[in-house]
C-alpha cells in the first residue's frame, strides 16, 4: 500500500500522455510511492513552441495550488519546466521539473550531455536551462528531428529512428558523453533508445521521479 503520493502535472492537454508519463512514472517509483496525474485543458496536446510554452506556466500553477493537499511531491512533466518557478515559490511541498531533473542527471561525475528532441522551435527554452542550473560547461547543444514533431508522435518507429540519428549527432558531432531525450511525450521512445547506445540515453520522467523521492524522502 503506498504511502507517498507524488503528482504528475502534464501540461500538454492530452490525456493518452498523461496516462503514459504515468505509467512511466509509476514503474520508476519506489513501491511506498503512488503516482497520480493530471493533465492541462487550456492548452495544446503538445506544446511545440516557445509563446504555448510560456502559455501553459500559469495553468500548471493552478493545477499545483490546487491539488498540493493530495500530495507530497510535484513532478512537472514538460521539458521546459513550465510553472515550476512559480510552484516553488507558493507552496511548501517538493517540486520538480523533468527538464531540470534530466539535465542535472546527465550532468554527473562531469559528462558533458547534450539533448536529442523533436521541437525545434523550443531551442531558445532548452538552451537556456543549463543556465539557469549551472551546467552551461556541461551542455554541448541540442539536436532536432526532421519533420513535423505531431507526424512524428503518431509513427512511434517513425519517432524512435529520428530521435536516433538526434542522439547519434550528439555523440558523434558534438562529443556528448550523455544524452537526454528532451520530452515528456517521448517518454516511451526514451525507453526503448537507451539500450541501443553506448553512452547514457537519459529518459527525463525516470529521472524526475528518482529527484522528487530523494527530496520527499524514502
Amino acid at each position: 500500500m503506498a504511502d507517498r503520493r507524488i503528482f504528475l502535472i502534464n501540461p500538454n492537454s492530452l490525456e493518452a500522455t498523461t496516462a503514459m508519463m504515468v505509467a512511466i512514472a509509476k514503474s520508476a517509483a519506489a513501491d511506498s510511492f503512488d503516482i497520480a496525474g493530471a493533465t492541462a485543458t487550456r492548452t495544446p496536446t503538445m506544446i511545440v513552441s516557445a509563446d504555448a510554452l510560456e502559455a501553459a506556466a500559469p495553468e500548471v500553477e493552478e493545477i499545483a495550488r490546487a491539488r498540493s493537499g493530495e500530495c507530497d511531491g510535484i513532478i512537472v512533466a514538460a521539458f521546459g519546466d513550465p510553472g515550476l518557478a512559480g510552484i516553488k515559490a507558493t507552496t511548501k511541498l517538493p517540486a520538480v521539473g523533468i527538464g531540470e531533473s534530466s539535465m542535472l542527471e546527465a550532468a554527473e561525475n562531469g559528462r558533458r550531455f547534450g539533448v536529442a528532441t523533436t521541437t525545434p522551435l523550443l531551442k531558445a527554452k532548452i538552451d537556456a536551462l543549463p543556465d539557469t542550473l549551472g551546467l552551461r560547461s556541461h551542455y554541448t547543444g541540442t539536436r532536432f528531428t526532421e519533420g513535423d514533431p505531431h507526424e512524428l508522435m503518431r509513427d512511434p518507429s517513425l519517432l524512435r529512428t529520428a530521435l536516433a540519428g538526434a542522439v547519434e549527432a550528439c555523440i558523434a558531432q558534438d562529443g556528448a558523453e550523455a544524452v537526454i531525450i528532451g520530452g515528456g511525450p517521448l517518454g516511451e521512445a526514451a525507453g526503448a533508445l537507451q539500450p541501443i547506445f553506448n553512452v547514457p540515453v537519459i529518459a527525463p520522467i525516470p529521472s524526475a521521479v528518482r529527484r522528487i523521492i530523494r527530496l520527499v524522502g524514502a
